[in-house]
């Protein structure tokens, strides 16, 4: 095929509906599409970095990796042209040309949620590597022209107006690298001017780790922000780096500059974010740290640094000490990794617990929406769970207000003469708790109660039997012991006589049968009917709650019932069976009695399956009322 041949292929649907979008846009921030095309260039020169590492047999190994921008008034052109890794013909078709790798979809679909999500349109643009698109916010014509760094490939040139169809043909350049031709539009000049292509630079890629020259001067730092000195930058510099890192338009919550001469030597800034869930479009696709070796990019998500707990933290390490000769794969395997890791680790946990200790307001707004994982760590890495559990917070009796604020150093100090455990509950929420039957007693005898209402928190009792020497114990323990301290006050019911409770009591067992182990009087009850109780060598409740999360063939366990002889409807239930009434009614009342203590404790298999019993027993009711 001859230079001048040219072919033309026409646009994916998604891609043509995106480029009219922005096209017709009324968007007001257009210097985004700067940023956009100075990352896909910084990209281009990372993955020429990495290749050079493990191939010598590349084009122009020698030429500076730099990106120039240049712009030509009278010509009404703007070029951004990098020395990176290049694209071939197939290569421009399927970054340019298809959506396998531009994602337009997902960025269209979420640019029709953004009206109720309060998210600018320009804050998504680069999420989805529609970036490049971006350009046709300001060019009537758009022309790349790129050479791959394998020194047998042909450059090509790569052509639109924005419309359906673009053109691809065999171009005349070289050396390696891209070269993007933006023809401007005539209400977009402001963009050939080179003080204010500077200012984007400045305010949107001052720390891209390679020069960026603007008709032919320097516009970037270029130097890592990472390996400067921290007393150097201020906190707008970490604000402006995190927003570049991650295209997250909130300031982060928190941020570490780590400097480390021993056992290893790295360089890290790491970020908590604002907020957990940055949306289901984030930039992030993974979770781990950005991975330098002496300034080279390795990898863009490493999972080594940083127990899965963690995986919330955003940042970047870069090392002089690991090796550069080696696949991913083996640096990922590195002892110099462990160790970077581990200290990284240990600082991000000190730094909490400084802002546990000195920024109540600021740690709370952390335990918000990130104290799950926290949780979960306790869970999984049984070596940290002693550190992580002095920064856990909950809700208790003692407590109220949305946010836990509960510490287990506060519990501890607050315990009463003669109390030698940690009292906890598990429930599915505050509202559940609220009508637990299991603490009626515990309220009489005003003893402090932890509330653990996520569903983590049965994981995390798997390694958190103790804080501080003091056990802790589920409110529901069968063997339990309370510390002796009589209740405010007696029960105004009168306690059914011996004969008459023992007639209840057999009903109720042979009503069950082989699904209690054991009916009995409760010592515990005040307010509540009935409760179920685990005996002593079964797993106590927060391991069947994980085995029916899990589905694990879960079965209802057998557990020990408890009656309160003094409560009302025992005691009705107990007139019924003196007058041989309603036997079957007191029957089916058993029955959901049962079931509402199942469900009180979130192991109940099926809840939907009480309706039909609830609704039969309104009907007597209420036929009764008449």
């Amino acid at each position: 095929m001859a230079v001048s041949e040219s072919q033309t292929y026409t646009f994916q649907a998604e891609i043509q509906q995106l480029l009219n979008i922005l096209v017709h846009s009324l968007y007001t921030d257009r210097e985004i599409f700067l940023r956009e095309l100075v990352s896909n260039a910084s990209d281009a020169l990372n993955r020429f970095q990495f290749e050079q590492l493990t191939n010598a047999d590349v084009l122009d190994p020698d030429a500076e990796l730099a990106i120039r921008i240049t712009t030509d008034k009278d010509a009404g052109t703007l070029v951004i042209e990098d020395t990176g890794i290049g694209m071939n013909r197939d290569e421009l078709i399927a970054n340019l040309g298809t959506i396998a790798q531009s994602g337009a979809a997902s960025f269209l679909q979420r640019l029709q949620e953004q009206d109720s999500q309060n998210v600018s349109a320009t804050d998504l643009i680069g999420q989805f590597g529609v970036g490049f698109y971006s350009v046709f916010m300001v060019a009537d014509k758009v022309t790349v022209t790129s050479r791959s760094f394998r020194p047998d490939e042909a450059a090509w040139t790569w052509t639109s107006d924005g419309s359906t169809t673009y053109t691809l043909e065999l171009a005349d350049k070289a050396t390696r690298g891209t070269t993007i031709t933006v023809y401007v539009k005539d209400d977009e000049k402001e963009f050939l001017e080179p003080y204010r292509l500077r200012a984007i630079v400045k305010k949107h890629s001052d720390f891209i780790a390679f020069p960026i020259y603007v008709d032919g001067e320097i516009a970037n730092q270029q130097k890592a922000l990472w390996r400067r000195p921290p007393r150097e930058l201020s906190e707008d510099d970490y604000k402006s780096f995190y927003k570049q890192l991650t295209l997250d338009y909130r300031d982060p919550l928190l941020h570490l500059h780590i400097v480390s001469d021993a056992p290893v030597q790295f360089y890290s800034v790491i970020f908590i974010p604002e907020k957990a869930d940055r949306g289901l479009f984030s930039a992030r696709t993974e979770h781990g740290l950005k991975l330098y070796a002496r300034k080279v990019l390795i990898q863009d998500y490493n999972k080594d640094f940083l127990p899965p707990y963690m995986r919330f933290i955003d940042g970047v390490v870069d090392s002089e000490d690991l090796p550069l000769n080696v696949a991913r794969e083996s640096i990922q395997t590195t002892r110099a990794i462990k160790r970077i890791g581990a200290s990284i680790k240990g600082k991000v946990l000190a730094e909490l617990e400084r802002v546990a200790r000195e920024d109540p307001d600021r740690y709370r707004a952390f335990w918000k929406e990130f104290g799950v994982f926290l949780k979960e760590g306790i869970a999984t890495e049984p070596g940290d769970a002693e550190r992580l559990s002095k920064l856990l917070r909950f809700h208790s009796s003692a407590s109220d207000g949305e946010m836990p604020t509960v510490t287990l150093d506060e519990y501890v100090a607050r315990m009463q003469d003669g109390q030698e455990h940690i009292y906890y509950i598990l429930a599915d929420d505050l509202t559940s708790v609220a009508h637990s039957p299991h603490l009626d007693t515990f309220h009489a005898r005003n003893l402090e109660v932890l509330y653990l209402i996520d569903t983590v928190d049965s994981f995390m009792l798997m390694n958190l039997s103790e804080y501080d020497g003091k056990p802790l114990r589920n409110v529901d323990d069968a063997s339990l012991e309370l510390p002796d301290t009589a209740p405010e006050s007696e029960p105004a019911q009168a306690a059914l006589e011996d004969d008459t409770f023992e007639a209840v009591r057999s009903r109720f067992a042979a009503v069950l049968g082989e699904r209690v182990l054991e009916v009995r009087e409760s010592h515990m009850l005040t307010g509540s009917p009935l409760r179920l109780v685990t005996p002593e060598g079964q797993p106590d409740r927060n391991v069947q709650r994980v085995y029916r999360m899990l589905e694990q063939d879960f079965e209802v366990p057998r557990k020990i019932l408890e009656l309160n002889r003094r409560h009302p409807l025992i005691a009705n239930l107990a007139g019924r069976l003196a007058a041989e009434q309603d036997s079957a009614l007191v029957d089916e009342v058993i029955e959901q009695l049962y079931e509402n203590a199942l469900l009180a404790d979130g192991i109940h298999p099926n809840p939907a399956s009480m309706v039909g019993r609830i609704q039969r027993l309104l009907e007597i009711a209420t036929r009764q009322a008449e």
